[in-house]
C-alpha cells in the first residue's frame, strides 16, 4: 500500500532488506555515529545474549534507522524525543542518542526544544532529567 505523496514500494531499498544486508548497512550507519558500539553491546551483554550487539545493529540501524522516508536527523529528533518521554530511566541511551542527533546534524536548540516539548507528554520531571542529560552530552562535545 503506498500513500499520497510516497515512492512505489518497488523502489524502496527496504523492501528486500537480507538480515545480512541490514547487518551491513547498520554497521555503515554506526561508524558514523558510534563505531564501537556493537562491540561496547557485544562485551556487556554477549555471555547474557550471544550476538546482541549485531542483533541491534542489525535491526534497530540496518532496518530502521537506515530506511527511507525519514532523514537520520530526523529519526534522532524523534529517538530524543520518545526517550525523553519515557522518563528517568532511559537516561545513557538518552545520552547515546543526543550524542547521535548532534552527528546528524542536529543543534543543540533544536535537541533542546525537542526535549521541552515533551515536558507535555512526558512530564517535567522528565523533561528536567533529559535536560541534565543534554548539558552533560554538549559539555562533552565542545
Amino acid at each position: 500500500m503506498t500513500m499520497p505523496n510516497d515512492a512505489p514500494p518497488a523502489t524502496r531499498r527496504t523492501d528486500e532488506v537480507t538480515p545480512a544486508s541490514a547487518l551491513e548497512r547498520g554497521r555503515a550507519l554506526l561508524a558514523e555515529l558510534n563505531p564501537e558500539m556493537e562491540a561496547i553491546l557485544e562485551e556487556r551483554y554477549g555471555d547474557l545474549v550471544p550476538s546482541f550487539g549485531e542483533t541491534l545493529v542489525e535491526f534497530a540501524y540496518g532496518r530502521l534507522y537506515a530506511r527511507d522516508g525519514l532523514d537520520l536527523r530526523t529519526r534522532q529528533i524523534a529517538t530524543v524525543a520518545a526517550l525523553t518521554a519515557m522518563g528517568g530511566q532511559t537516561g545513557p541511551q538518552l545520552k547515546a542518542n543526543i550524542e547521535h542527533a548532534l552527528k546528524a546534524g542536529a543543534t543543540h536548540t533544536e535537541i533542546a526544544e525537542v526535549i521541552l516539548q515533551m515536558s507535555v507528554y512526558g512530564g517535567m520531571p522528565a523533561t528536567i532529567n533529559a535536560l541534565n542529560s543534554a548539558r552533560e552530552v554538549f559539555a562533552d562535545n565542545r
